[in-house]
């Protein structure tokens, strides 16, 4: 039989993903490997007494049904097999004569979830199971202090790690848009205590983040980098040149923020109105529809992770992608507020300038794009990364015309140089490739191609382009072996 008439025989399920297997007297070996993969993913049902082969599927049942489901329910409710306890519910049918059982494995609120060790923690891939990499490892355990890390003080830190301009151009922005704001007139350090910039004179993960020096953000977060390309074409391989503008690297996040609002300006229609930065405050316009993904995208980043957020302008789209997940259902995205913020420091600041909602990500807003362009916005997630995209057709402004030299110093940025740079022919996925070696090398080829998402094979094509420019080498054999930097 097929998959819908399979479906259709177990019809008063909900099947948003199962899997198959055959178990007529004992449990399948391969099983826990599939409860992991559920487990920490979004949920699915493990569906015993069926034979699969290709797309068809024959009932062959299962025999000793109360042994089958015993041996099942004593795993999942101990921590000798798996590494957390696991609700499960369970359903009997008789199809064709024969007893099929299903287990629905619900996603875990405490991930990962691994088979004896560590290293056996699984995901879905398609309809199978793969073994997670220590990438998306990492990015379970950190979404474990998920809502907290912003907040936590930094030891030996104080208010003179924070840049001053930062921190000036920050609270005029309150002061114009948020008068009645009760903090206005105190002085620097009680304004940092009383935001949550600082905590008994230490800076919190989220106030030096968002108005911290370079050197004392770089020093506690090294890894933090925030892109921006504007690419010619619809994909960087049909682009040339790859790309037209990227932007120079920003002191913090609010500098961050400042920059690309304003580099976006150019690719929307956004009339100019009265304000600190251009907006009026009942603004409707396709740029304040932006902004709500822009801000999203800085405020809910997981700034721990290996990946860098970019924003990325093609002719027909406009791209924010972020390092880290959506932690929830993007299928109840539009039916519902959201309010779990990755950062809650961060979005607390952005809100007192009043450039966030008082709660969620800010989706309705987002969604103004569709109203005003009639072109849809999309959104995507899964383990280290999530991405909100913003579809065109008609880009009032192109700015990807101008020439490179007028567009932004190539001194301030490695990868745009016009003396025959090697980097300054690199396309997008070259570029984020050599990024991540950078931050990581150690890093390995199933990591590069999770953290791209791209197959392994083609991460081998777009290192061989590095090596042949010259940019990295190799160091010892792909197992235990490390990438050494030569350009930079």
């Amino acid at each position: 039989m097929t998959r819908n008439e399979l479906l259709a025989k177990l019809k008063d399920i909900e099947w948003d993903d199962f899997e198959a297997k055959e178990a007529a007297t004992e449990l399948p070996k391969n099983i826990w490997e599939t409860v992991s993969a559920f487990s920490n993913a979004s949920g699915g049902w493990i569906v015993l007494g069926i034979k699969q082969t290709g797309k068809k599927f024959e009932i062959t049942g299962v025999q000793n049904g109360e042994k089958i489901e015993s041996d099942f329910f004593n795993v999942v409710n101990g921590k000798q097999k798996l590494s957390h306890q696991i609700s499960v519910s369970a359903k009997k049918y008789k199809v064709q004569g024969k007893l099929v059982i299903a287990f629905y494995i619900p996603s875990s609120l405490i991930k990962p979830i691994y088979v004896n060790s560590l290293q056996n923690t699984y995901l879905r891939s398609g309809s199978g199971d793969r073994r997670a990499t220590e990438i998306e490892i990492n990015a379970m355990f950190r979404d474990q202090a998920f809502g907290t890390k912003s907040e936590q003080v930094i030891e030996g830190s104080s208010i003179n790690m924070l840049n001053p301009h930062s921190l000036l151009t920050y609270r005029n922005r309150i002061a114009n848009v948020n008068p009645d704001f009760p903090y206005n007139e105190l002085p620097p350090k009680e304004f940092c205590e009383k935001t949550g910039i600082t905590r008994k004179g230490l800076l919190t993960y989220g106030g030096l983040l968002m108005l911290g020096k370079r050197d004392a953000v770089q020093l506690h977060v090294n890894n933090f980098w925030i892109d921006m390309l504007e690419i010619p074409g619809t994909s960087p391989g049909e682009a040339e040149p790859r790309y037209t503008f990227r932007m120079p690297e920003q002191e913090n996040i609010w500098e961050y923020y400042n920059a690309l609002i304003q580099r976006l300006r150019l690719h929307v229609d956004a009339p100019f109105t009265a304000g600190p930065d251009g907006f009026a405050p009942d603004d409707n316009s396709e740029l304040y529809a932006l902004r709500e993904g822009l801000v999203n995208m800085l405020a809910h980043a997981d700034y721990f992770s290996p990946m860098h957020s970019t924003v990325r302008v093609f002719t027909n789209r406009i791209e924010f992608q972020n390092a880290g997940r959506f932690m929830f259902d993007l299928n109840e995205l539009k039916k519902q507020m959201h309010s779990m913020p990755r950062n809650p420091v961060l979005i607390k600041l952005f809100r007192f300038a009043k450039l966030s909602e008082n709660a969620g990500y800010g989706i309705d807003k987002m969604l103004t794009w569709e109203k005003l362009t009639h072109n849809s916005v999309e959104f995507a997630s899964d383990l280290v990364c999530s991405t909100v995209t913003y579809f065109r057709k008609n880009p009032v402004k192109d700015s990807q015309n101008v020439p490179e030299k007028h567009l932004e110093n190539p001194h301030e940025n490695p990868h745009v140089n016009p003396h025959e740079n090697p980097h300054e022919k690199m396309d997008a996925l070259d570029i984020k490739i050599f990024d991540l070696i950078k931050s990581n090398a150690r890093i390995t080829y199933d990591e590069l191609a999770s953290l791209t998402g791209k197959h392994k094979d083609t991460i081998r094509v777009h290192l061989k382009t590095l090596r042949q420019k010259g940019l990295v080498v190799r160091i010892g054999p792909d197992k235990g072996g490390h990438w050494e930097v030569v350009k930079d």
